[in-house]
């Protein structure tokens, strides 16, 4: 699943350092959801836990160049929506079509040659 690809932190897209919007990228999810998660640890018991891993990867990560980074990013989801949509009113416009052609006079015609 996550085979080659790198985790980076990306300065651009971060509020901090951005390590979640690092996470986030490679994990495909939104880079919110990853800050709350992110949040809520620091308050459920685990500040300790979290604020170091942030520390360490802030330092460990390589930052992800702003030029490699729109070159990288995968395609939205509002993206990959609109082509499926696209790719099934081309689908259904051509069920249409056969439709028409089936129910057609042209159609009925062709098979009672067939038959004879």
């Amino acid at each position: 699943m996550f085979q080659g690809r790198k985790l980076y932190r990306i300065p651009e897209e971060g509020k901090i350092k951005g390590v979640c919007a690092g996470i986030a990228r490679y994990l495909e999810i939104p880079v919110t959801l990853v800050r709350v998660i992110s949040v809520l640890s620091l308050f459920f018991g685990l500040f300790a836990f979290t604020a170091v891993l942030y520390i360490i990867l802030s330092f460990v990560l390589d930052p992800l160049d702003a030029q490699e980074a729109t070159t990288a990013m995968p395609p939205s989801r509002r993206k990959l929506l609109d082509e499926a949509d696209a790719l099934l009113r081309q689908g259904e416009d051509r069920l249409r079509d056969v439709e028409r052609y089936v129910t057609s006079e042209t159609f009925s015609t062709r098979s009672r040659f067939r038959q004879l």
